[in-house]
């Protein structure tokens, strides 16, 4: 039953990354969100390169990178709380 799940993952990856690279619109899609990712990663890196010195370092993971990719600004400032208050 794993492997019937797993193979379903990768032919549906496969399908949906044919598709996306078939079609013009989506390059342009696909180019914002990876940019879009890569600010939302280098916000986090330099949030810790600041905080480096009084031991303050958020997690660089998909998690964090993808709250900072949907909320911006304000995700990371919530982030930043987060880890003040509970940590």
């Amino acid at each position: 039953m794993h492997y019937l799940w797993l193979g379903l993952l990768v032919v549906s990856s496969v399908l949906l990354i044919v598709t996306l690279v078939r079609r013009k619109q989506s390059w342009h899609w696909m180019g914002a969100a990876v940019l879009h990712i890569v600010v939302a990663a280098f916000l986090l890196y330099f949030v810790n390169l600041g905080g480096a010195p009084y031991d303050f370092h958020v997690p660089v993971n998909m998690p964090t990178v993808a709250t900072v990719l949907l909320l911006g600004v304000p995700g990371l400032l919530m982030l930043i709380g987060l880890k003040l208050v509970l940590f």
